[in-house]
């Protein structure tokens, strides 16, 4: 799954929930006021959005052996093709489902909208902080103590996937540092192929490479919001990848289309730098290749180095409104830390879970038949333990996005940089964070 949002909806000017509420060093004063968590007397029927595969049977488990809290669930397109939309139709004319899921970068963007609740105190929500991967739990947290706009549901720990058989053939050592992934590229391509290909419009990608560089566009307190795409890490890792664009040595096919998927299945592309779930979108891309691919670590900047990004993810937040957020808030705990809920969703979705006891499922536990039977969460099982925690996303990420991607369509065809597009899209940011009365610091 690709993930990516909506810009905000209307030039909402909440400064200050917007500043109190999101993350960047925030001391968590003056958090969004916690929502009313009083249990509800009788049964309550909750109403959860959410584009899932298979969600129903989960939901479905829970409705077995709760009868007094019952969910009725609704799946639409995921988030940046039209659920959330419909969410912020819906809470602004009061009719929003009671929980929804909301990817991590997309969590501001509702928060400045005034568009989800803060469950704090609802349902044992603070006993239940240590049970997520601790930078999960900070992407729903906002940077704030005492706040919590979401329940964590999966991650996107980033790792190398690579093709062990041609690095074997070839005699081509598997890159352990960015250095040496240039090294590896100038050979791959002296055989006429290319080491991966750098995608012009997943945004997601990049900034997952940033975050791994110790990388920070945007941060966040009392004065307002800083903008900072250009910072050293980001100008580091636009510049690494304007060299290997340069030199010709990456491909540069429009990412998910055909014409990505044929360059990895004919063997043309040998290595993808993705999330966890990259490892489906692989091996339905590439249906060739099975058996002769691996996984490993993702290159570091400095040998001996052990720092991974993440790419993705998303939490089930209780949308603004709703009636029963104690209900709604115990049933996405369950869903997101309980084994059963958890193996299903990984068996339905492949899901991987947020909790650190998720990254011990026995489904998870196996070797893989595409990989060579490597058991590849092994590897994504450390890289969750070595993504950076207190990174932040702004929020109007969807026009963040859309700017840089612009800028990066037009540096692949020799038209400008990649820092340029950084530096353009930090301007339009900043541009759109003011048009809508979002306090910025300069």
């Amino acid at each position: 799954m690709k993930h990516r949002i909506l810009a905000a909806t209307s030039g909402v000017a909440l400064s200050a929930l917007l500043l109190a509420g999101c993350a960047g060093g925030g001391s968590g004063d003056g958090a969004a006021a916690a929502a009313d968590c009083a249990p509800a007397d009788g049964q309550v029927t909750l109403e959860f959005t959410s584009w899932i595969p298979g969600i129903e049977k989960v939901v479905d488990m829970w409705n077995s052996e709760n009868p007094d809290i019952q969910v009725k669930v609704q799946t639409g397109p995921n988030g940046n093709s039209g659920t959330y939309q419909n969410f912020f139709n819906q809470i602004a004319a009061g009719n929003a489902p009671d929980l929804g899921q909301i990817e991590y970068d997309a969590l501001p963007n509702f928060l400045v909208q005034d568009g989800i609740e803060n469950i704090a105190g609802c349902a044992d929500v603070v006993a239940a902080k240590d049970q997520f991967v601790p930078w999960a739990w900070n992407q729903v947290a906002l940077g704030q103590d005492d706040a919590v706009y979401g329940i964590p549901q999966d991650i996107g720990p980033m790792a190398l996937f690579y093709r062990k058989d041609l690095f074997a053939a070839n005699g081509i050592a598997v890159p352990t540092t960015w250095d040496e992934y240039t090294e590896a590229a100038k050979k791959i391509r002296a055989l006429g192929g290319y080491i991966t290909n750098f995608s012009q419009s997943d945004i997601n990608q990049f900034a997952g490479f940033v975050w791994q560089a110790g990388g920070q566009w945007f941060g966040n307190d009392s004065e307002g919001w800083t903008v900072s795409l250009t910072d050293p890490a980001s100008t580091k890792v636009a510049d690494y990848w304007q060299s290997l664009i340069d030199q010709d040595l990456v491909s540069t096919y429009p990412a998910w289309t055909d014409e990505w998927n044929n360059a990895y299945n004919s063997s043309q592309v040998w290595t993808w730098n993705s999330a966890v779930w990259g490892a489906n979108s692989i091996s339905s891309g590439a249906p060739d290749t099975a058996g002769g691919w691996a996984v490993s670590d993702l290159p570091q900047w400095s040998a001996g180095e052990n720092v991974a990004g993440n790419w993705g993810g998303s939490s089930i937040a209780v949308l603004k409104g709703s009636e029963h957020p104690y209900e709604a808030t115990k049933f996405a705990l369950w869903l997101n830390t309980s084994e059963e809920a958890l193996t299903a969703l990984n068996e339905e979705a492949n899901l991987y879970p947020a909790t650190t006891e998720g990254l011990k499922l026995p489904s998870l536990a196996n070797g893989v038949d595409f990989y060579g039977g490597q058991k590849i969460y092994d590897v994504f099982a450390k890289a969750a333990t070595e993504v950076n925690p207190d990174f932040v996303w702004g929020p109007t990420m969807t026009k963040t996005y859309a700017d840089v991607s612009d800028g990066f369509k037009a540096a692949v065809s020799g038209s400008g940089t990649l820092a340029d597009a950084l530096q353009k899209g930090q301007d339009s940011t900043i541009s759109t964070l003011e048009s809508q009365s979002i306090p910025v610091k300069k």
